[in-house]
């Protein structure tokens, strides 16, 4: 037998405005004026690129979160921007939260299978089901969908959309010019799509898009986020703090695979990881402390107080966290409250330090270091059972992605973790992942 190809790590770049400290907009290497030019953002995703980075994904909620007061908030809506990104680059993917909660499955399902032709088939949608009541307002509700009926209702949307995406089988299009036939109507299916959320007959106005479906994420880590990565998730968006936290993570959600019939590898997990990185381990510690003396804190404490449930508005920052709720009484993201509420505790942090803390990552991990150290930790991390690849969260930009690309690729490429060159055109190709079966042609024999 030929011997098995090496484990390569994979490498996403979450790109968000000035960077991913809350404070990088002030710090004088960043461009905080150019969020809404997407001349910006085809240079960050030709970076990426460079790198030979599997993707770049944009975040997105529904509601202008936190106080733009005091932050570089709001921006581009994603999708409209990977479209233009489509155009300036090749062969890097493009990933896009789309909320299932706000969002109707027909318009998402065009909306994805038209990326991931204008890419030839670089998309991918990163599944949320939001997670705020200002986001519920701005849609005609006055509180948030309880988090379980939530979580009905994305099943459901995955459900539909995939049928959406299937709809097309890959040969409909016979371009019979002579016959005048443009399409096998017997190849293109009505869904009839009756459910408990949504009635959608089908089917999609767009043809199959050349990856069948796109690359399907998830980021949300608590027992329904868990449920819902293992029975639909191709690659997942996580967040732990230490090397055991995101181990017991991997071995969990990859044990949950096979009740959906999956394999362990038929998903990717990806912790964040906002690296910033100096020449020296002085230098970057130093970069660290520069953009925490220009955090406000009221910023901070507005931030912490929406991760926590809890209104920490007027409590003394040198003072530690109040009682907080239990996690079942959180609506939001619940996995990250727990995160939060469990580092808080565990390092005996003031509200001040916590702020500092989450600065960078918003509960991500957050490590400062030399290039080489930031390999370290990376090739560490992937060695131990305990990521797939990782979610880059440069903390400023555009030069915390060029540090990145330049200074930690080559030395991961030359560990022999890392690609030096695409091998395939597709985000799937990309993830080492297979194109979906047409589920209407698999069910008559036919062809993938």
């Amino acid at each position: 037998m030929p011997a098995a190809s090496p484990r390569r790590l994979h490498l996403n770049a979450f790109l968000m405005n000035a960077g991913h400290h809350d404070a990088a907009w002030r710090h004088p290497r960043t461009q905080p004026g150019r969020v809404t030019d997407i001349g910006y953002f085809q240079h960050l995703a030709r970076t990426a690129e460079r790198g030979k980075l599997d993707s770049v994904f944009f975040a997105d909620g529904l509601a202008l979160a936190g106080k733009v007061r005091h932050n570089a908030l709001g921006g581009l809506e994603p999708l409209t921007l990977l479209s233009a990104l489509a155009t300036a680059t090749e062969r890097i993917g493009l990933i896009a939260t789309v909320s299932t909660t706000f969002n109707e499955p027909f318009h998402t399902a065009r909306k994805f299978a038209s990326l991931d032709h204008i890419s030839g088939g670089r998309a991918g949608w990163n599944i949320v089901t939001s997670a705020t009541v200002d986001e519920a307002r701005n849609f005609g509700r006055d509180e948030h969908l309880e988090h379980g009926l939530r979580y009905d209702r994305a099943r459901e949307f995955v459900e539909v959309a995939t049928e959406l995406w299937d709809s097309w089988e890959d040969d409909a299009i016979t371009l019979d010019v002579d016959s005048g036939v443009y399409a096998d109507t017997g190849k293109v299916h009505p869904i009839e799509h009756r459910g408990t959320h949504f009635r959608v007959r089908g089917p999609l106005n767009v043809p199959r898009a050349p990856q069948g479906h796109p690359l399907l994420v998830q980021a949300g880590s608590s027992e329904d986020g868990r449920e819902f990565a293992a029975r639909y998730a191709e690659a997942v968006f996580t967040a732990q703090q230490t090397l055991a936290d995101a181990q017991a993570f991997y071995k969990d959600l990859k044990s949950r695979l096979a009740r959906y019939g999956r394999a362990e590898d038929d998903v990717r997990i990806l912790p964040g990881i906002c690296p910033v990185i100096g020449s020296t381990e002085a230098e970057a510690r130093a970069l660290e402390q520069e953009l925490t003396d220009l955090q406000v804190p009221e910023y901070g404490l507005a931030q912490l107080s929406g991760m926590l449930g809890t209104d920490l508005t007027g409590l003394p920052l040198d003072g530690p966290l109040p009682a907080l709720p239990d996690e079942r009484d959180i609506n939001g993201n619940k996995s990250r409250f727990t995160l939060v509420a469990e580092l808080a505790r565990r390092d005996g942090l003031t509200l001040r330090e916590l702020i500092a803390r989450l600065g960078g990552g918003r509960g991500h991990r957050v490590f400062a270091g030399t290039p080489e150290q930031v390999a370290d930790q990376l090739q560490e991390w992937f060695t131990q059972g305990a990521a797939d690849g990782f979610n880059v969260m440069p903390p400023y930009l555009p030069g915390g992605l060029e540090d990145f690309v330049d200074h930690v690729v080559p030395i991961l490429q030359d560990r022999g973790l890392f690609r030096t060159e695409y091998t395939g055109r597709t985000l799937r190709e990309h993830y080492g992942l297979p194109r979906p079966a047409n589920r209407f042609a698999a069910g008559r024999g036919g062809a993938a």
